[in-house]
């Protein structure tokens, strides 16, 4: 039993040793050690050996939460080197803990990367839809489209609520609605000017037409003589001037 003793001494002493492991024990149990020559000061090494067993199960316990989670970032890495060891070491799990971290800062550098290329297609792609010549040009470019946009979609609304169309009618619906009210009132103005003309036929409203160029000049020019001669300027004072002159 010395001779153990004596080992664990001299492993203790060395540099590698923990500090907190070798206490010399104080009071009357020392007094005794040293009468016989025994003391060594492990009184307090069983319960440091126990937390050294509970930290190495926990140790255990920490690989294999660490390769659960090696598995999620490194999937293609499903060996384990330790797979076949009983023993786990600190350093095992520190190289499981920089794979895990060289895979992140690897995939942040492509996800930088992918973002610049994804934003520089973005831009080239409004670029040639809007046709905007020059980087300069975007912004203002989307503030016109968006100021359009607004417009569009209040011009829409209004027509929605005129036309007493539902709000999520598309635009074609509006287009048709609007085409069939242009057509209703052009209908009815050619009804009004065929009532006015007096005449259905369409070639005797040419006619008629024709008639009121060949008619109307020589009717302006005297009624304009008439105003000058008078000395008048309304129409309706025309006829009580002349009653005047008889």
């Amino acid at each position: 039993f010395l001779k153990v003793l004596s080992h664990i001494d001299s492993i203790l002493q060395s540099p590698r040793a923990p500090p907190l492991i070798f206490r010399p024990s104080k009071g009357p149990v020392q007094n005794y050690i040293k009468e016989h020559g025994q003391g060594c000061g492990f009184e307090h090494l069983p319960l440091t050996i126990e937390m050294w067993a509970d930290q190495l199960i926990a140790l255990k316990d920490l690989h294999r939460s660490l390769r659960k989670l090696s598995l999620e970032f490194l999937p293609w890495n499903t060996k384990d080197p330790q797979d076949n060891k009983e023993s786990i070491r600190v350093e095992d799990l520190q190289l499981i803990v920089d794979a895990i971290l060289e895979e992140l800062e690897h995939k942040e550098k492509n996800s930088q990367t992918q973002s610049l290329q994804t934003l520089s297609a973005i831009v080239s792609h409004f670029q040639k839809l809007f046709d905007v010549n020059s980087l300069n040009g975007v912004y203002p470019r989307m503030n016109e489209v968006y100021t359009k946009l607004g417009e569009m979609t209040n011009a829409m609304r209004n027509l929605h609520e005129l036309l007493e169309l539902d709000s999520s009618a598309p635009p074609t619906v509006v287009v048709d609605t609007v085409g069939k009210l242009c057509d209703i009132i052009n209908k009815n103005v050619t009804e009004q000017v065929q009532q006015l003309l007096g005449t259905q036929d369409i070639h005797s409203i040419i006619n008629k037409l024709e008639e009121h160029e060949c008619f109307f000049p020589p009717f302006q020019a005297l009624i304009q003589d008439l105003l000058c001669l008078l000395e008048i300027s309304n129409l309706d004072d025309i006829l009580p001037a002349v009653q005047n002159l008889k």
